[in-house]
């Protein structure tokens, strides 16, 4: 399979990974009439179809040669679990027997899906969980698009919306931009799924490299999983700091597009007497000095081996005090779904226990 969905030898269809342009194209080489790629299109991105079967204004015959072609519109859920905070988290298998692990976090006026961008991850962030796992592969725009639209039929049949997409799960999505970027040109289509450049986000943990080319092609939301200012820190909390420093990751990020008011926002998770002093909290407002910016600073989630501690909460709320002070818009961002490992940097492919990981 391509990095898109179009089929490779042995291999079938995947029509979450087509754009409406290529949909028609595809239905103009099978011989149909342009309008039938109109009426998948809404099956699979409006409707939100699980099967070819429920596609009840396509002609039999049609449906038969879909059936034969294409491959399932959903990933089978071999897990799921719900927090006592109302977060979700699904366990999604590939077609190879890898898995994405998806969650979908609740809030009064929206609903937020994280979604996977590989399987596993290659950066080793020893504060991550999903930093302790091999990188398996990169997910194909097809399985990115495909969480998306799974969240969103599993909470439309209860009646609740899903407004937001966060890359942001497991993986580095600049890693894998290729199909990162075809899934957000899908996800955004007004006449699909119609989720809008200021309701998608892309975290990344500073692939310096890649950033212009993202910033460019994607023209949504920016994350950045910063946690130090101080190189020496950092090196040892974001590993790839050590190729791209905390100076050339201030630059990329100074010339990321951004809307309107838009700000940059930064990921800081606070681990006791690493980057949580005061002094700490200083330096991260003079670097940020010139960048539109907002900080999320996170309490640190802990996972069985993991290496740190959290901050106390007085010592949340004081680093919070310093920045905000300084005119920093700054958020402590409350830990969602961490009694069922769902939380930020908890990923790690669990299906039954915290201590399962994927094989």
């Amino acid at each position: 399979m391509s990095a898109h969905g179009i089929p490779t030898p042995m291999s079938r269809l995947r029509l979450t990974g087509l754009t409406r342009a290529e949909l028609t194209d595809l239905m103009i080489q099978w011989g149909e009439k342009p309008y039938r790629a109109q009426q998948l299109w809404s099956w699979v991105f409006v409707k939100l179809a699980d099967s070819v079967e429920a596609m009840t204004d396509l002609s039999k015959p049609f449906r038969v040669r879909l059936a034969e072609e294409i491959a399932p519109l959903r990933p089978r859920a071999i897990s799921h679990r719900v927090s006592a905070d109302g977060t979700e988290k699904w366990l999604l298998a590939c077609d190879d027997e890898t898995v994405m692990e998806t969650v979908f976090i609740p809030e009064t006026n929206r609903g937020t899906v994280c979604v996977s961008s590989q399987v596993g991850c290659s950066l080793a962030c020893p504060f991550c969980r999903t930093g302790t796992l091999p990188l398996k592969r990169n997910l194909t725009a097809a399985e990115i698009v495909e969480q998306v639209t799974f969240v969103r039929a599993t909470m439309a049949e209860r009646g609740v919306r899903v407004t937001n997409v966060v890359l942001m799960g497991m993986g580095e999505p600049l890693y894998n931009l290729e199909a990162v970027t075809r899934a957000v040109q899908i996800i955004k289509d007004g006449n699909g799924l119609a989720i809008g450049c200021r309701k998608l986000t892309i975290s990344t943990s500073g692939v310096v490299s890649r950033m212009a080319e993202a910033g460019r092609n994607l023209d949504i939301n920016l994350a950045i999983s910063l946690h130090s200012v101080r190189d020496a820190v950092r090196d040892q909390l974001v590993p790839i700091n050590k190729k791209f420093n905390l100076a050339a990751l201030r630059q990329a990020a100074l010339a990321w597009p951004l809307r309107g008011r838009g700000r940059v926002t930064w990921e800081y998770v606070l681990l006791d007497g690493i980057n949580d002093a005061p002094e700490d909290a200083r330096e991260l407002v003079l670097w940020l000095r010139g960048i539109p910016s907002k900080v999320n600073l996170l309490g640190f989630n802990p996972w069985p081996g993991a290496p740190y501690s959290p901050s106390s909460r007085d010592t949340i709320l004081r680093f919070q005090e310093i920045v905000a002070n300084a005119g920093i818009v700054t958020i402590i961002r409350d830990s969602r779904g961490a009694d069922v490992g769902a939380a930020c940097g908890q990923l790690a492919g669990d299906a039954d226990s915290d201590d399962r990981k994927y094989s």
